[in-house]
């Protein structure tokens, strides 16, 4: 009896491990650019971010 992590995920599968680093990458692009975009209109002062 196999279970379902035993099985071959075949040559185009991503593995879990590379999935949970592309979110964080996007997590990280997706709040820069709401720091950047605070900063630019005035909401936010400059000085607050680093």
């Amino acid at each position: 009896m196999s279970r379902p992590a035993d099985s071959d995920p075949g040559p185009d599968a991503v593995p879990a491990q590379r999935r949970l680093a592309l979110n964080e990458d996007w997590a990280a692009t997706v709040v820069g650019l709401v720091l950047l975009a605070l900063v630019l209109a005035g909401v936010w002062p400059g000085w607050l971010v680093p």
